[in-house]
């Protein structure tokens, strides 16, 4: 993480304010909030979930992995919402090959 950190401070220290994608995923692996400047909804961001588990809260969970488990989950890209609603975010085509990330002011 400490590579990471670097690799992003030296990057953000550069004139200009927008990047693209790998640099937006750096950012995110250091701990950042990313957006697009091109996004329409305002106070839109991206962060990441770290990999981590949760108590088994629902029937279905419950009987898959039992009434005291713990249900494991992988890290994973969310997005906040223009509404402040989170959701899981998958990277679109245009996402991926826009040079217009920035870290979330």
């Amino acid at each position: 993480m400490d590579d990471l950190a670097a690799q992003l401070s030296a990057s953000v220290r550069e004139p200009t304010n927008e990047r693209e994608f790998g640099w937006a995923l750096l950012a995110l692996k250091a701990g950042q909030r990313v957006q697009r400047a091109g996004w329409n909804g305002k106070g839109m961001f991206i962060y990441l979930v770290p990999a981590a588990s949760y108590p088994a809260q629902r029937g279905a969970a419950k009987a898959w992995a039992g009434e005291d488990a713990m249900i494991p989950y992988k890290a994973y890209l969310a997005m906040s919402t223009a509404d402040g609603e989170v959701v899981p975010w998958l990277a679109s085509q245009t996402d991926l090959l826009a040079g217009d990330w920035r870290l979330l002011d």
